[in-house]
């Protein structure tokens, strides 16, 4: 059973899974209980549960890593809209085993990843300052493949193969769509920095089929990552001190407030457009996946929101029978 299709199943229903554990942590709970929290994935979605020391699945979990991947076997449950199943066994899976389902747990994104490296390019190539343009391309290879494979998140949003590539691009369409609307912000320096905002993450986190924080990610941060490679990147493409300058501070101030991980606040109109439009986008995809994950409830909630999301589409009255025209009885003009 794939890990999309857990969402339909009713309270109490059995269900087995093959799933890599993403994440992992030890807890105790009030009454002194020890218990695990885990985050499971394959390639259709992802869900959270918590294992209790009583449970039989406890001894598969306690000693296991993010990456590892199971056989799990647990109960339906929905705790507060999002999909929170009750252990009941386990079982590691053994290397062949993992090797031959390996395309089925990776989660990837659901775009396909040459067209959208494809656009990204053309975009790219829509930058008409000619040093400006190299520093992205030298940057953007500098990485290998690792930016256009690599995640964009651990759990956040984009959290799969090719999820940097996904939130890079749709951050360049939307910078691309709103520029027309801004005119005093400098078009070329929008979009290398929207570009380039996250390039940071292709080293701090590691490229495995469950990626985690790498031991540079824990220590330095996308943020600071991302600046060096950028400015190593525009040195050697000949930018000038003040276009480099203001690239630098993009990178260093997209993530908004510095309890959110910036280096600094933005400070200029393109440093401020790109965290905006970063922002953006990085809540929709928390919003997308949740919405993937819910069960029957309402409300969700997410974590990114800090907030419970309501999950029900807009009622719209039937259509009116009118050959698409304006009754004259509802036309404002007609009173």
């Amino acid at each position: 059973m794939k890990i999309s299709e857990l969402k339909e199943l009713r309270d109490g229903e059995s269900f087995e899974v093959a799933a890599v554990l993403r994440s992992i942590s030890s807890r105790t709970a009030k009454n002194g209980r020890e218990f695990l929290v885990l985050d499971f994935s394959d390639n259709s979605g992802s869900f959270s549960a918590m294992c209790f020391a009583d449970s039989s699945a406890f001894d598969a979990f306690k000693n296991a890593r993010p990456a590892d991947a199971f056989f799990v076997r647990a109960c339906a449950d929905f705790y507060q809209g999002r999909f929170s199943p009750k252990l009941e066994d386990a079982r590691p899976m053994e290397e062949r085993e993992l090797q031959s389902m390996r395309d089925s747990l990776a989660a990837v994104s659901p775009c396909d990843p040459e067209e959208m490296r494809r656009e990204l390019f053309e975009i790219i190539g829509e930058i008409s300052d000619p040093a400006l343009r190299e520093t992205v391309l030298c940057a953007i290879q500098s990485c290998g493949d690792a930016f256009f494979t690599g995640t964009a998140a651990v759990k956040m949003h984009h959290a799969y193969v090719h999820g940097l590539l996904e939130h890079s691009l749709k951050c360049a369409r939307t910078a691309r769509a709103l520029l027309p609307l801004y005119p005093f912000i400098d078009a070329d320096l929008a979009l290398a920095g929207t570009v380039l905002h996250d390039i940071g993450k292709t080293a701090e986190y590691t490229q495995t089929i469950a990626p985690d924080k790498s031991r540079t990610g824990i220590l330095q941060g996308h943020v600071v990552l991302g600046y060096r490679m950028v400015r190593r990147a525009g040195l050697k493409s000949g930018l000038g001190a003040d276009l480099l300058e203001r690239l630098e501070h993009i990178i260093l101030s997209h993530q908004g407030e510095p309890e959110w991980g910036a280096a600094v606040r933005a400070a200029t109109p393109e440093a401020v457009f790109v965290s905006c439009v970063d922002n953006l986008d990085a809540r929709m995809g928390a919003v997308e996946a949740a919405l993937s994950q819910t069960g029957d409830s309402e409300f969700v909630e997410v974590a990114a929101l800090r907030a419970k999301l309501l999950t029900s589409k807009p009622e719209r009255p039937a259509k009116e029978e009118s050959g698409g025209k304006i009754p004259q009885d509802k036309n404002p003009q007609a009173q």
